[in-house]
């Protein structure tokens, strides 16, 4: 970063905290405001992404290590993710729901640590 967009920072946040809070800001309370919440979208796409990728490397992992049967227990799965089978297409079904599961689960803890962190902070005034 350049100084003159540090110092373009640092004015933008001491201004943003000031016009929270009508004080002047201190360092411990300008780094307390930006770390605590947490973006909920980031956190389902990327919970999403990690739980996607799982159920596809896996399913196909089994498809490679063969056997006979091929994966009893993952293709328990299909009772929960309709369409998903132990086979190439059913690890990219697996990863579509497992895409929208993990959002779904990331983006409501981020939703409830955010809420619950709010009414925390509310509490202490």
């Amino acid at each position: 970063m350049s100084a003159n967009s540090q110092t373009l920072l640092k004015t933008r946040t001491k201004k943003f905290f000031f016009e929270m809070t009508k004080e002047e800001p201190t360092l411990e309370k300008i780094v307390k405001t930006r770390l605590t919440r947490l973006n909920a979208v980031v956190s389902g796409l990327v919970t999403g992404v990690i739980l996607g990728l799982v159920v596809f490397i896996a399913t196909n992992w089994l498809l490679l290590k063969g056997g006979e049967p091929v994966g009893p227990h993952l293709a328990l799965l299909g009772q929960f993710f309709l369409g998903y089978t132990v086979s190439f297409w059913g690890s990219i079904v697996g990863l579509l729901y497992g895409l929208v599961t993990g959002f779904i689960m990331g983006y409501t803890v981020a939703f409830l640590y955010n809420f619950f962190l709010q009414l925390r902070h509310r509490h202490k005034k």
